[in-house]
């Protein structure tokens, strides 16, 4: 297991340098001048190239890359040419709203989505699992923005029960929680809903009933602990896409993220800012990539001798 894990881990490696490799390359090709930015409009030419020169920008693009990824395997991912911080304060301190709206957001999607899409199954065919099919279809189809605008204009605007953007208070992040949530629910109430139907449409589930087991045992002991898998998986892609920074949510909310540093980093051509931030999210994906594919073991018994062996 312990093998397992040290093997997957390196595995992020290479994902991580490709993905930097990428990024630095789209950034080269970007108009704009990283010393010009710093200095400013007004400033002299010659401020500017011998800025440049510090700063190593006439070295060749492969010598900076190089030196980029060594710098940064020494925990040093440069400065804002911003704010003149080192980019990993400023990627750590917006990370806890990003988390908090991610957390908040994912439990929303659970807690709804797979009690709905259980009974969907189990009532298959009647009014309710017609309803949550329909209400899926509608949360999927909803862009994230616009259902951001409408819940502000609603809860915040007209009935003014949450603060409109921000994130001081829990209070900040109920709206563009449940924004965010609204099409992981979606996709949970179907993926749930699929994966019962297919289930309890086993021999082994018959078995049970013939035997005189109660619904409810064989619905939780039975038929959703083995429709689990595809399920954490959506849960484990969407929660790791959401750390990530919902980028556009954290921008409708004005939520100080990880998102909303990455849009602003990408606008002012902060290069180390945008690497440093895409790294750090690439990391947090493939952890939580891990830690589902490490809970597979514990949902389903069957798959713990195939994680030894690899």
């Amino acid at each position: 297991m312990i093998k397992y894990i040290i093997k997957r881990f390196l595995m992020i490696i290479p994902v991580i340098i490709g993905i930097s490799f990428l990024l630095f390359s789209v950034m080269e090709l970007t108009p704009g001048d990283p010393a010009r930015l710093i200095l400013g409009e007004t400033a002299a030419q010659s401020d500017v190239d011998a800025l440049r020169e510090e700063m190593g920008l006439n070295d060749n693009f492969f010598v900076r890359y190089v030196n980029y990824v060594v710098n940064a395997l020494k925990g040093d991912f440069g400065n804002s040419y911003i704010t003149g911080l080192p980019v990993s304060t400023e990627v750590i301190s917006k990370f806890p709203a990003t988390f908090k709206l991610a957390v908040t957001a994912m439990l929303i999607a659970v807690i709804i989505g797979i009690p709905i899409g259980i009974i969907s199954a189990v009532k298959q065919y009647t009014i309710i699992d017609t309803v949550s099919l329909i209400s899926s279809l509608i949360m999927t189809s909803m862009p994230g923005f616009w259902l951001g605008l409408m819940l502000i204009l609603v809860f915040a605007l007209k009935l003014d029960l949450f603060p409109v953007t921000g994130g001081d208070t829990w209070m900040h992040y109920v709206l563009p929680s449940v924004t965010l949530a609204a099409s992981t629910m979606a996709i949970l109430i179907r993926m749930t809903r699929s994966t019962m139907l297919e289930v309890i449409r086993q021999d082994y589930i018959r078995t049970a009933k013939s035997k005189g087991s109660g619904e409810s045992r064989i619905i939780f002991k039975h038929a959703l602990r083995n429709a689990l898998l595809p399920i954490v998986t959506v849960i484990g892609i969407n929660f790791a896409v959401q750390l990530g920074g919902s980028m556009i949510i954290e921008n409708v909310f004005a939520i100080p993220g990880v998102g909303s540093l990455m849009i602003e980093a990408v606008k002012m051509k902060n290069t180390p800012v945008v690497l440093a931030s895409v790294i750090f999210v690439a990391l947090l994906g493939g952890l939580v990539n891990l830690a589902v594919d490490i809970l597979y073991m514990y949902i389903d018994p069957r798959l713990r001798s195939q994680y030894v062996k690899g």
